[in-house]
Formats: C-alpha cells, structure tokens, sequence
C-alpha cells in the first residue's frame, strides 16, 4: 500500500489536521476544505502510513474512517488515545450506525460524523476541540466538561431509556426489554436529548460520559 500524504500550508499553518480514509476523494474533499479554512492538512489512505507519518510530526486532530478496508477504525481510535497525547479524534461513518457510535465514543472519540458530511457544523466542531485542548490541556483529551443540569429532569423512564441507548442498543431492543414499543422508545429519547441538549447519539454519548 502507497503511502498518499499531503501537506497544505495556509492561515493556520501551526494547526494540522490529518485525514485518516481509504476514499482518496473523501481525503481530498476534506483537504480543500479545512485548507480553505486556514489549517494545515495531511491525509493517509491507510493505517499503517498514517502512524509512519505521525511519527514524524503529530496531528492537532485526527479525522479517522470508522472502517478502513479490514482494520477496524475503532481500534485505531483506542491505539491513538493510549499514545497520550490528548489529540482530538472525529470519527468518520460511511451510514448512520448507532452501536458503531456508541463505541467511538466510549472508545474516546470527540464525535462521530456521518456522511454526507455537514461541512459547517464539522469545521465548527474542529475549531471547538482546539479552542478546547488550548484551554483545557490534553489531560482531558481536549473535551470540556459539560454541564448535566438536565438530568434531574428526566423522568425514570427517561433514565431508564438512556441507559439503554448509552448501552448501545436499538430501539427495538431497549422496547423489548422495557416492555413498550419501539415508537415510545423513540419519542423518549427525543425527550431524552432535548432535556440534555443533545443534538445527536454522539453528544448524548459524551454528556453521560463526561458526567
């Protein structure tokens, strides 16, 4: 497997985003992106030439794939977060996957972004984790901790339903175990993430872990 790096200099140039995706297209798109936002871009099609890379210079933020041909994006995650370094990790996914989510999340990942990508609410996302990582420090892995005020309003069958998704599973799972259907599990959890704030699973994820 070749090695495809490619480092951009532009407004930003001490702020470098690599790209971790077997689709040269996405690597690309995602460059002249973050390029035209004023960082520093580098992307690698594979694992093995993304860690070669970072061993030279490390990454502000990671954008990794959550499937790379047979490696498996989450234990890429969890080998980034035990190097320690408190690098910012956005997990990319090719379609919508809860459990998938779940487990980036617990895995360390600062959010989980589907495609088709929402380039304003990404960028915005990535200038929050540096804003965060220069204020916080990479003892917190760049994330800051969020306010769980909301909690206290949910009913117990709201709580009961949150932990059942925070577990990873489906709304027909967490029906089943409850006893009521799959469309009440989903009105609940709409309730669920407004009470908390939550825009979606991946940020209910970290509001329960950070709390």
């Amino acid at each position: 497997m070749g090695e495809e790096i490619y480092y951009h200099s532009y407004l930003n140039r001490d702020r470098l985003i690599h790209i971790v995706d077997a689709d040269p297209q996405t690597c690309q798109s995602l460059s002249v992106l973050f390029r035209v936002e004023g960082f520093q871009t580098a992307f690698s099609l594979d694992p093995m030439s993304f860690f070669t890379v970072i061993e030279r210079r490390r990454p502000d933020v990671v954008v990794l794939n959550m499937r790379l041909g047979a490696d498996d994006g989450v234990h890429i995650l969890k080998r980034i977060k035990g190097m320690r370094t408190g690098t910012p990790v956005f997990m990319l996914s090719d379609a919508p996957d809860v459990d998938a989510t779940v487990l980036a999340m617990k895995a360390g990942a600062s959010d989980v972004i589907s495609k088709p990508i929402d380039a304003e609410h990404f960028v915005r996302a990535v200038r929050e984790s540096l804003r965060q990582d220069v204020h916080m420090g990479a003892l917190q892995g760049g994330r800051r901790p969020i306010e769980v005020r909301g909690f206290a309003h949910l009913t117990p069958r709201e709580r009961e339903v949150l932990q059942l998704v925070t577990n990873g599973q489906s709304n027909k799972e967490a029906g089943r175990e409850l006893g009521i259907s799959p469309r009440t599990i989903e009105v609940h959890r709409a309730r669920v993430m407004e009470k908390l704030g939550a825009r979606n699973t991946a940020d209910l994820m970290r509001i329960v872990l950070t709390s």
